[in-house]
Protein backbone atom coordinates (compact mmCIF):
# COMPACT_ATOMS: atom_id res chain seq x y z
CA UNK A 1 0.00 0.00 0.00
CA UNK A 2 1.33 3.42 -0.97
CA UNK A 3 1.17 6.43 1.32
CA UNK A 4 -1.66 7.85 -0.77
CA UNK A 5 -3.59 4.58 -0.49
CA UNK A 6 -3.18 4.78 3.27
CA UNK A 7 -4.27 8.41 3.32
CA UNK A 8 -7.41 7.63 1.32
CA UNK A 9 -8.25 4.69 3.57
CA UNK A 10 -7.89 6.99 6.57
CA UNK A 11 -10.08 9.67 4.96
CA UNK A 12 -12.80 7.07 4.40
CA UNK A 13 -12.58 5.98 8.04
CA UNK A 14 -12.85 9.61 9.10
CA UNK A 15 -16.00 9.87 6.99
CA UNK A 16 -17.43 6.79 8.73
CA UNK A 17 -16.86 8.46 12.09
CA UNK A 18 -18.38 11.71 10.87
CA UNK A 19 -21.47 9.99 9.46
CA UNK A 20 -22.14 8.22 12.74
CA UNK A 21 -22.45 11.60 14.45
CA UNK A 22 -24.14 13.67 11.74
CA UNK A 23 -26.75 11.07 10.79
CA UNK A 24 -27.71 10.67 14.45
CA UNK A 25 -28.12 14.45 14.92
CA UNK A 26 -29.93 15.06 11.62
CA UNK A 27 -33.54 15.90 12.47
CA UNK A 28 -32.88 15.79 16.22
CA UNK A 29 -35.41 17.81 18.23
CA UNK A 30 -32.70 18.97 20.62
CA UNK A 31 -30.29 20.16 17.92
CA UNK A 32 -28.39 23.16 19.27
CA UNK A 33 -28.13 26.03 16.79
CA UNK A 34 -26.16 29.25 17.17
CA UNK A 35 -24.93 32.07 14.95
CA UNK A 36 -21.25 32.70 14.25
CA UNK A 37 -19.72 36.19 13.98
CA UNK A 38 -20.07 36.01 10.18
CA UNK A 39 -23.85 35.47 10.69
CA UNK A 40 -23.76 31.88 9.38
CA UNK A 41 -25.31 29.09 11.43
CA UNK A 42 -23.46 26.40 13.35
CA UNK A 43 -24.89 23.42 15.18
CA UNK A 44 -23.63 21.10 17.89
CA UNK A 45 -23.33 18.49 15.13
CA UNK A 46 -20.87 20.67 13.14
CA UNK A 47 -18.62 21.00 16.17
CA UNK A 48 -18.90 17.37 17.25
CA UNK A 49 -18.07 16.06 13.78
CA UNK A 50 -15.03 18.27 13.38
CA UNK A 51 -13.77 17.49 16.87
CA UNK A 52 -14.05 13.75 16.23
CA UNK A 53 -12.14 14.03 12.95
CA UNK A 54 -9.46 16.13 14.62
CA UNK A 55 -9.09 13.63 17.45
CA UNK A 56 -8.58 10.79 14.98
CA UNK A 57 -6.10 12.77 12.89
CA UNK A 58 -4.10 13.80 15.93
CA UNK A 59 -3.83 10.12 16.87
CA UNK A 60 -3.04 8.77 13.39
CA UNK A 61 -1.30 11.70 11.68
CA UNK A 62 0.26 13.76 14.48
CA UNK A 63 2.77 15.40 12.13
CA UNK A 64 0.12 16.68 9.72
CA UNK A 65 -1.56 20.09 9.89
CA UNK A 66 -5.34 20.49 10.17
CA UNK A 67 -7.57 23.28 8.89
CA UNK A 68 -11.26 23.08 9.75
CA UNK A 69 -14.23 25.40 9.48
CA UNK A 70 -15.14 25.36 13.15
CA UNK A 71 -11.78 25.23 14.95
CA UNK A 72 -9.39 26.77 12.46
CA UNK A 73 -5.74 25.97 11.87
CA UNK A 74 -3.63 23.53 13.90
CA UNK A 75 0.02 22.95 13.06
CA UNK A 76 2.13 23.84 10.06
CA UNK A 77 3.22 21.14 7.64
CA UNK A 78 3.35 20.42 3.93
CA UNK A 79 0.55 17.90 4.50
CA UNK A 80 -2.70 19.53 5.60
CA UNK A 81 -6.09 17.98 6.24
CA UNK A 82 -8.93 20.34 5.32
CA UNK A 83 -12.33 19.72 6.90
CA UNK A 84 -15.84 21.05 6.49
CA UNK A 85 -17.73 19.00 9.09
CA UNK A 86 -21.16 19.77 7.64
CA UNK A 87 -21.19 21.54 4.30
CA UNK A 88 -24.75 22.82 3.96
CA UNK A 89 -25.51 23.53 7.62
CA UNK A 90 -28.55 25.59 6.60
CA UNK A 91 -30.01 22.52 4.89
CA UNK A 92 -29.02 20.30 7.83
CA UNK A 93 -30.80 22.37 10.46
CA UNK A 94 -33.95 22.67 8.33
CA UNK A 95 -34.14 18.92 7.71
CA UNK A 96 -33.21 18.99 4.00
CA UNK A 97 -30.85 16.16 2.97
CA UNK A 98 -28.47 18.24 0.80
CA UNK A 99 -25.47 18.36 3.13
CA UNK A 100 -22.20 16.47 3.45
CA UNK A 101 -18.97 16.13 5.37
CA UNK A 102 -15.98 17.22 3.27
CA UNK A 103 -12.55 15.77 4.05
CA UNK A 104 -9.45 16.59 2.00
CA UNK A 105 -5.72 16.11 2.20
CA UNK A 106 -3.61 18.76 0.50
CA UNK A 107 0.12 18.30 -0.04
CA UNK A 108 2.03 21.53 -0.64
CA UNK A 109 -1.33 23.21 -1.16
CA UNK A 110 -2.58 20.77 -3.80
CA UNK A 111 -5.59 18.60 -2.83
CA UNK A 112 -4.67 14.99 -3.54
CA UNK A 113 -7.40 13.15 -1.59
CA UNK A 114 -11.03 14.15 -1.30
CA UNK A 115 -14.03 12.50 0.35
CA UNK A 116 -17.59 13.83 0.22
CA UNK A 117 -19.91 11.85 2.47
CA UNK A 118 -23.66 12.46 2.54
CA UNK A 119 -25.52 9.93 4.67
CA UNK A 120 -28.86 11.72 4.23
CA UNK A 121 -28.54 11.40 0.44
CA UNK A 122 -27.31 7.84 0.89
CA UNK A 123 -24.09 8.39 -1.03
CA UNK A 124 -20.37 8.88 -0.66
CA UNK A 125 -17.96 10.14 -3.33
CA UNK A 126 -14.17 10.12 -3.26
CA UNK A 127 -11.11 10.63 -5.37
CA UNK A 128 -7.34 10.42 -5.00
CA UNK A 129 -4.65 11.58 -7.38
CA UNK A 130 -4.08 8.94 -10.04
CA UNK A 131 -6.70 6.60 -8.59
CA UNK A 132 -9.93 7.76 -10.22
CA UNK A 133 -13.15 9.11 -8.77
CA UNK A 134 -15.77 6.87 -7.22
CA UNK A 135 -19.26 6.79 -5.76
CA UNK A 136 -20.80 4.31 -3.35
CA UNK A 137 -24.58 4.53 -3.15
CA UNK A 138 -26.64 3.31 -0.22
CA UNK A 139 -27.12 -0.44 -0.37
CA UNK A 140 -24.41 -0.94 -2.97
CA UNK A 141 -21.42 -3.15 -2.28
CA UNK A 142 -19.33 -2.08 -5.28
CA UNK A 143 -18.35 1.53 -5.95
CA UNK A 144 -19.12 3.08 -9.32
CA UNK A 145 -16.34 4.82 -11.23
CA UNK A 146 -17.25 8.39 -12.15
CA UNK A 147 -16.79 10.24 -15.42
CA UNK A 148 -17.83 13.75 -16.38
CA UNK A 149 -20.07 14.37 -19.37
CA UNK A 150 -18.95 14.80 -22.95
CA UNK A 151 -21.11 17.88 -23.62
CA UNK A 152 -19.13 20.39 -25.69
CA UNK A 153 -21.68 23.10 -26.52
CA UNK A 154 -22.83 25.65 -23.98
CA UNK A 155 -26.30 25.64 -25.54
CA UNK A 156 -26.60 21.92 -24.72
CA UNK A 157 -25.21 22.16 -21.20
CA UNK A 158 -26.74 22.00 -17.77
CA UNK A 159 -25.17 24.22 -15.13
CA UNK A 160 -25.60 24.75 -11.41
CA UNK A 161 -25.08 28.25 -10.08
CA UNK A 162 -25.82 27.25 -6.43
CA UNK A 163 -26.89 30.69 -5.15
CA UNK A 164 -28.35 33.79 -6.81
CA UNK A 165 -27.32 35.76 -3.72
CA UNK A 166 -23.73 34.60 -4.12
CA UNK A 167 -23.55 35.94 -7.68
CA UNK A 168 -25.41 39.12 -6.78
CA UNK A 169 -23.09 39.76 -3.83
CA UNK A 170 -20.06 39.98 -6.11
CA UNK A 171 -21.78 42.03 -8.79
CA UNK A 172 -22.21 39.18 -11.28
CA UNK A 173 -25.98 38.84 -11.44
CA UNK A 174 -26.05 40.06 -15.06
CA UNK A 175 -23.56 37.36 -16.01
CA UNK A 176 -25.75 34.73 -14.37
CA UNK A 177 -28.86 35.93 -16.19
CA UNK A 178 -26.99 35.92 -19.51
CA UNK A 179 -25.71 32.39 -18.87
CA UNK A 180 -29.19 31.15 -18.03
CA UNK A 181 -30.39 32.44 -21.39
CA UNK A 182 -27.62 30.63 -23.27
CA UNK A 183 -27.52 27.20 -21.63
CA UNK A 184 -29.93 24.30 -21.95
CA UNK A 185 -30.75 24.21 -18.24
CA UNK A 186 -29.68 26.16 -15.16
CA UNK A 187 -30.51 25.02 -11.65
CA UNK A 188 -29.37 25.60 -8.09
CA UNK A 189 -28.82 22.08 -6.83
CA UNK A 190 -26.89 23.30 -3.84
CA UNK A 191 -23.56 22.98 -2.06
CA UNK A 192 -21.30 19.97 -2.62
CA UNK A 193 -24.00 17.93 -4.30
CA UNK A 194 -23.83 20.13 -7.41
CA UNK A 195 -20.16 19.24 -7.84
CA UNK A 196 -20.79 15.55 -7.32
CA UNK A 197 -23.49 15.66 -10.01
CA UNK A 198 -20.82 17.17 -12.25
CA UNK A 199 -18.44 14.30 -11.47
CA UNK A 200 -21.24 11.85 -12.26
CA UNK A 201 -21.89 13.48 -15.64
CA UNK A 202 -25.40 14.69 -14.71
CA UNK A 203 -24.37 18.37 -14.68
CA UNK A 204 -21.84 19.96 -17.02
CA UNK A 205 -20.62 22.97 -15.02
CA UNK A 206 -20.86 24.55 -11.58
CA UNK A 207 -19.90 28.12 -10.68
CA UNK A 208 -20.02 29.69 -7.23
CA UNK A 209 -18.66 32.63 -5.26
CA UNK A 210 -17.92 33.61 -1.65
CA UNK A 211 -16.28 30.31 -0.76
CA UNK A 212 -13.65 29.18 1.73
CA UNK A 213 -10.95 26.53 1.10
CA UNK A 214 -12.79 24.00 3.25
CA UNK A 215 -15.84 24.40 0.97
CA UNK A 216 -13.81 23.32 -2.05
CA UNK A 217 -10.74 21.26 -1.20
CA UNK A 218 -12.44 17.85 -1.05
CA UNK A 219 -14.25 18.52 -4.32
CA UNK A 220 -11.09 19.04 -6.36
CA UNK A 221 -9.71 15.46 -6.48
CA UNK A 222 -13.15 14.00 -7.17
CA UNK A 223 -13.81 16.31 -10.11
CA UNK A 224 -10.33 16.15 -11.58
CA UNK A 225 -10.11 12.36 -11.27
CA UNK A 226 -13.49 12.14 -13.01
CA UNK A 227 -11.94 14.02 -15.94
CA UNK A 228 -13.15 17.52 -15.14
CA UNK A 229 -11.45 20.83 -14.37
CA UNK A 230 -11.58 22.91 -11.21
CA UNK A 231 -10.33 26.49 -10.94
CA UNK A 232 -11.40 29.79 -9.49
CA UNK A 233 -13.65 32.03 -11.57
CA UNK A 234 -10.43 33.75 -12.68
CA UNK A 235 -8.84 30.48 -13.78
CA UNK A 236 -6.50 30.02 -10.79
CA UNK A 237 -5.85 26.46 -9.67
CA UNK A 238 -6.91 25.07 -6.34
CA UNK A 239 -9.40 25.94 -3.58
CA UNK A 240 -7.61 29.04 -2.29
CA UNK A 241 -9.12 31.91 -4.26
CA UNK A 242 -12.66 32.39 -2.95
CA UNK A 243 -14.62 31.12 -5.94
CA UNK A 244 -15.12 27.96 -7.97
CA UNK A 245 -15.61 27.12 -11.61
CA UNK A 246 -15.87 23.38 -12.10
CA UNK A 247 -16.68 21.88 -15.48
CA UNK A 248 -16.44 18.76 -17.60
CA UNK A 249 -13.35 20.34 -19.15
CA UNK A 250 -14.89 20.93 -22.57
CA UNK A 251 -16.75 24.05 -21.41
CA UNK A 252 -14.12 25.47 -19.09
CA UNK A 253 -12.34 27.97 -21.28
CA UNK A 254 -15.57 29.34 -22.72
CA UNK A 255 -17.04 29.82 -19.25
CA UNK A 256 -13.85 31.46 -18.00
CA UNK A 257 -14.13 33.92 -20.88
CA UNK A 258 -17.77 34.57 -20.04
CA UNK A 259 -16.93 35.22 -16.39
CA UNK A 260 -14.07 37.55 -17.34
CA UNK A 261 -16.36 39.98 -19.16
Amino acid sequence: MTRLDDDLALALRLADAADAISADRFGARDLQISTKPDTTFVTDADRAVEQRIRDLLEAERPEDAIFGEEFGQAGEASRQWIIDPIDGTAHFLRGAPIWATLIALAVDGVPVVGVVSSPALGARWWGAKGQGAWKLAAGATTPQRLRVSGVTALAESGISYNSIQGWDGVGRIDQLVALQRDVWRARSYGDAWSYMLLAEGAVDAVAEFDLQPYDMAALVPVIEEAGGRFTSAEGLAGPWHGSALATNGHLHDELLARLAR
